[in-house]
């Protein structure tokens, strides 16, 4: 099976809903974050400190979030694409003030309504 690998028009658009994530995520746009995220009971969202099952758990845990100090900045992303409906998104980030390194994984599956995360993952580990 021969599978196109990150097609340019598929890696644009996966590219910029993911900066698109990341400023809803930096500006606490909980109504974007919502709206990227798969609206089902499977969607997964392992944190720093919290394991959420399901996207009410998702929601319930954006609202929560304090709403201050959210800036960060990127290094090392990296997406790539797996035919035309399939996408990881990695990437590292650094919190002013802060010593330690977080690591976000995203799978982005384009569905009906658009690319959406269906699992993501982020870890924070010391220098």
């Amino acid at each position: 099976m021969t599978m196109d690998i990150n097609r340019p028009e598929v890696l644009r658009e996966v590219s910029a809903v993911f900066a698109c994530y990341e400023a809803a995520l930096v500006g606490n746009d909980t109504a974007t974050l919502d709206a990227l995220f798969w609206h089902a009971d499977a969607v997964v969202r392992y944190g720093a400190a919290e394991n959420l099952v399901g996207i009410e758990a998702i929601r319930a845990f954006r609202a929560a979030r304090p709403s201050t100090g959210l800036a960060r900045t990127l290094a090392n992303t990296v997406v790539n694409t797996f035919a035309d409906d399939f996408a990881t998104a990695m990437t590292e980030y650094r919190r002013e003030g802060s010593p330690r390194v977080g690591r976000q994984s995203q799978t982005w599956v384009r569905l009906d309504e658009g690319w959406r995360v269906v699992a993501a993952h982020v870890s924070l580990i010391d220098p």
